[in-house]
């Protein structure tokens, strides 16, 4: 038996209490795959048939799909389905005043000339954007996009299958 003294006793077990309040998730179980539910994003997906239900996939065990938009129900409806939770919507506009501070991401897999004006709008907002490829048609757009990611802070992904 060793000879610790009641005081570096205590001091010991308050520095390892200590640590395991302030050591990250990943030691503490994230690696083998549980994830608190604080650290989940609240997800909302624009344009879910095809290239959007790949990427929501993508993300849905891991995160919480919480809203859903698109303007053909018939071909998303299916997704919809997927995730009975999730508020469903034609526009993207009305998801973003009812849902907007309860989202913190977005996917944004619309048709290619919508992509910026969907995530400028995100991003206005403060939300971090995945939208799928191509991100702008113009250099304009492309400037737009980059002076609001460094004016709101949010993180930015453009999609390409093969490195997303």
């Amino acid at each position: 038996m060793s000879n610790i003294s009641r005081r570096q006793f205590l001091k010991t077990g308050a520095a390892a209490a200590a640590a395991f309040t302030v050591a990250p998730s990943s030691i503490l179980g994230r690696s083998y795959g549980h994830v608190a539910p604080s650290d989940k994003l609240n997800i909302a997906a624009i344009g879910i048939g095809g290239m959007g239900h790949s990427n929501i996939r993508n993300v849905q065990n891991t995160e919480n799909i919480v809203a859903l938009c698109d303007v053909n129900w018939d071909y998303a409806k299916n997704v919809f389905a997927e995730h009975p939770n999730a508020k469903r919507y034609w526009d993207y506009r009305k998801m973003y005043d009812e849902m907007g501070k309860s989202i913190d991401a977005v996917i944004v897999a619309t048709p290619d000339h919508t992509h910026a004006i969907t995530t400028a709008d995100a991003m206005t907002l403060g939300k971090h954007v995945f939208v799928q490829k191509p991100l702008t048609h113009s250099v304009y757009e492309s400037r737009l996009l980059t002076n609001l990611a460094k004016s709101t802070g949010v993180a930015t992904q453009m999609g390409n299958q093969g490195a997303s």
